[in-house]
């Protein structure tokens, strides 16, 4: 790499002054959340495999703040589903999901866990949003890892801009309640 150029986060909007500066309090939360988001991921198949090699040094998903991948729920924020879900499993999905502690977010990658995929049968889940909400979906059979890098771009995105009391908000219980989560 030629371009020894360090890519920075830019501050928030604020009133800068010599020794202070003066922001919201949700877009710096939002900053932080947004680029140290901490993934779970729950891999069947060969998304999984896409997910390893966007971890790996090429794609580096480090970049993003997200390179300590948990495998517990509760150290985890960002719920990555890769893959074929069958209908025996959706229930461990959801307990893993929430088992997570709020804020969390969810990715369906894959168009498996999106829409089943090519799999129309009685035993394949048609789309994991059928058991729990997802925030940003990732499509491709499998998606390639630039795919993935843009999904968790996204979610970064709308970390960034949501609000600190959303999830506390009518709106979002609403959702919560419509899939029986409390």
């Amino acid at each position: 790499m030629s371009d020894s150029k360090v890519n920075m986060v830019a501050p928030p909007e604020g009133v800068v002054g010599e020794g202070f500066f003066a922001t919201k309090l949700n877009d710096v939360v939002g900053l932080a959340r947004a680029n140290s988001l901490w993934p779970l991921p729950f891999a069947t198949s060969c998304c999984g495999i896409e997910f390893m090699a966007t971890m790996a040094s090429h794609y580096d998903l480090a970049r993003f703040g997200s390179e300590r991948v948990s495998f517990s729920p509760r150290q985890a924020d960002m719920l990555m589903v890769m893959g074929t879900i069958s209908k025996k499993m959706a229930p461990i999905l959801r307990q893993v999901y929430e088992q997570m502690s709020e804020p969390r977010w969810v990715i369906s990658v894959g168009a498996c866990a999106c829409s089943g995929g090519i799999f129309d049968t009685y035993s394949v889940l048609q789309g994991i949003d059928k058991v729990i909400p997802v925030d940003v979906y990732v499509p491709g059979c499998p998606p390639r890892p630039e795919q993935i890098v843009d999904g968790v771009m996204k979610l970064q995105e709308l970390v960034k801009s949501e609000s600190v009391r959303r999830r506390s908000s009518p709106e979002y219980q609403e959702l919560l309640a419509s899939y029986n989560i409390k």
